[in-house]
């Protein structure tokens, strides 16, 4: 059976930007949040349980809303990243956002009523009946209210931030659409998509790679003006809007939003730089394995065997089931069903926006995952990942809406524990010691990524931040940042760096998520540590991992590990553990491959 490679999106809104049935869906929820606007606007401040009868009522318009906006969000970023000269998807991106900053605005004004409520009052409310099921997401929001401005200054800010802060996050899409990077094959030389143009950088091989990254880079530094501009524009707002609610800490809300301690992050950077000492003596033995002095940037991910076979994306798909299973049934079952509904877009064609992504249609209870498979083991590992992702959404379903919203330090722990799932056992099952040896480095090169390349990109944005709030950054003196960053976080193990990463990566431009970085990692050990604990209980740990993956929009990260692991985030004995088990990889990887250098 061949799979379908592009996905469909004809069951949730048929006619892509152009649908009729999107336009009066949207015509629908306008109307609502109108009438939701009047609703907040007449709400009160409650002095008694009969009070707080209408704050339900309101609560119960509130999910309705949310669920609309986000299953609107998601339609209208699938059809932007699915085609990103789709003009009519970006004017609807526009309209999304709009519904977007309202609904924020009317959570505001909602978050200052019952930042007023008494604290009797309050325990009284949140203990029992429809409040009490969402009883963490209200006291949070309550929490949060007492830290920000006046609700009459906060709707100003997020109505300006449709056309600002938006406005430039959303620009990134404009400037990549017009990236076309030139590639020569077969005689023939064609205009590649940026990302099309990305995944040759990941090509076996190495004049290849070169070559295209040579052309990357010149081609995101013709657009570096652009891009700085944004980033300083996107950045400054942040700053401004932080300064006038009294915070100082520019990764108060990224922590916030991940609903983490600045100890638990501390802790877990604190255990991976210990651990980088021997992911550098993996670049250097790989260094030799490929006949070089050194690792160059493009050298990092690439294969140490130069031959260019392909994997199909049918028997890709079949070996993710098939490794899936030996860990969790439901697992395999739900997986199976995202390759059979159409659910994936993996089709590579120009046009694409690079990267992958999954995301979820709460009203209509599906998910869909995006990328662009090339065929590469990493282009696997992204498939198992954006899977991992699509599960923990889909063990959310009858769970109230906003008890939905995990932060994405703990979604990353799904889909890297879904890549682990698949390349730990491919590496046990291997045929031969050459197969084990790819399949192992393609492990470990996780975690140079989580271990060095994201520590850079935090190492970056934090001082970037810094730097900002002194004025704007030229496009070089970004440059500059970034690649001080890489050397940092890869010990200057590498003979060369990548100075418009900064520009090229998607992530950096994110608004709805500050700090899009650290997360991967905390994802990438407390999987780690999660798949520790699997491999200590067996296969009865697929329940408590469901378990846990259904708690994770109703708690702290410390709390969920203390309540399904008995573990304490803050000490290193958890985190060490991780880093343990990515330790053992390295060292098995550089035993078998001893008589090689």
């Amino acid at each position: 059976m061949t799979l379908q490679q592009t996905w469909n999106l004809e069951t949730i809104f048929p006619g892509g930007s152009s649908s009729p049935q999107l336009a009066s869906f949207l015509e629908t929820l306008e109307k609502d949040m109108q009438a939701l606007q009047q609703d907040v606007r007449s709400l009160s401040v409650p002095d008694s349980i009969e009070g707080t009868q209408a704050l339900e009522a309101f609560l119960e318009q509130f999910q309705s809303c949310y669920a609309r906006v986000r299953e609107a969000s998601a339609f209208v970023s699938c059809l932007t990243a699915q085609n990103v000269n789709d003009k009519k998807a970006v004017q609807l991106s526009g309209r999304v956002t709009s519904l977007s900053a309202t609904l924020q605005s009317v959570k505001s004004r909602f978050d200052n009523v019952l930042r007023g409520m008494n604290d009797e009052l309050w325990t009284a409310w949140t203990g029992t009946g429809a409040a009490s099921k969402l009883d963490f997401i209200l006291n949070e929001s309550r929490n949060l209210a007492k830290e920000k401005m006046s609700p009459e200054l906060e709707s100003l800010a997020l109505a300006l931030a449709v056309d600002g802060y938006h406005g430039w996050g959303e620009f990134y899409d404009t400037i990549v659409s017009k990236i076309q990077i030139p590639y020569e094959e077969n005689g023939e030389t064609k205009l590649l998509s940026a990302g099309q143009a990305f995944n040759k950088m990941h090509h076996p091989n190495r004049e290849v790679r070169q070559s295209m990254f040579e052309k990357w880079e010149a081609a995101w530094g013709a657009a570096a003006d652009y891009c700085a501009d944004t980033l300083n524009h996107l950045s400054g707002f942040r700053l401004k809007l932080y300064e006038n609610r009294g915070w100082d800490d520019v990764l108060k809300e990224p922590l916030a939003i991940g609903r983490m301690s600045r100890e638990t992050l501390d802790t877990m950077w604190a255990v991976i730089q210990d651990t980088k000492p021997v992911l550098v003596e993996y670049l250097n033995r790989k260094a030799k394995l490929l006949g070089l002095d050194g690792l160059s940037w493009t050298d990092v991910d690439a294969p140490i065997r130069t031959s260019a076979a392909k994997i199909s994306y049918d028997d890709a798909a079949v070996n993710i089931v098939e490794q899936f299973r030996k860990f969790s049934p439901k697992l395999a079952d739900f997986s199976q069903m995202a390759f059979d509904k159409g659910w994936i877009e993996v089709e590579d064609r120009p046009g694409k926006r690079p990267g992958g992504f999954c995301t979820s249609f709460p009203a209509s209870e599906q998910t869909r995952i995006f990328m662009t498979f090339g065929g590469t083991a990493s282009n696997v590992s992204t498939l198992a990942h954006e899977l991992g992702h699509a599960y923990h959404q889909f063990l959310m379903r009858g769970i109230p809406v906003l008890n939905q919203r995990y932060a994405m330090n703990v979604a990353e722990t799904a889909s890297t524990f879904a890549e682990m799932i698949v390349f730990d056992a491919m590496v046990k099952g291997a045929s031969s010691e050459e197969e084990k040896l790819a399949l192992l480095e393609e492990k470990i090169q996780n975690s140079v990524a989580f271990f060095m390349n994201i520590h850079a990109r935090f190492l970056f944005e934090t001082r970037f931040y810094e730097k900002r709030k002194s004025g704007l950054l030229s496009a070089e003196g970004i440059s500059d940042l970034m690649v001080e960053a890489q050397k940092e976080a890869y010990c200057d193990a590498l003979t060369s760096y990548h100075p418009h990463f900064w520009a090229s990566k998607l992530h950096f431009y994110i608004t709805g998520t500050p700090f899009y970085n650290f997360p991967y990692t905390f994802g990438y050990m407390f999987s780690t540590g999660l798949y520790v604990r699997a491999l200590q209980e067996g296969p009865a740990f697929a329940e408590k991992y469901d378990a846990l993956l259904r708690d994770t929009g109703v708690m702290t990260v410390e709390d969920l590990a203390k309540k399904h692991l008995d573990v304490d985030l803050t000490q290193r004995d958890f985190w060490q553990s991780a880093a343990d088990l990515c330790v053992s990889d390295i060292r098995q990887f550089l035993q078998l491959t001893d008589h090689l250098a």
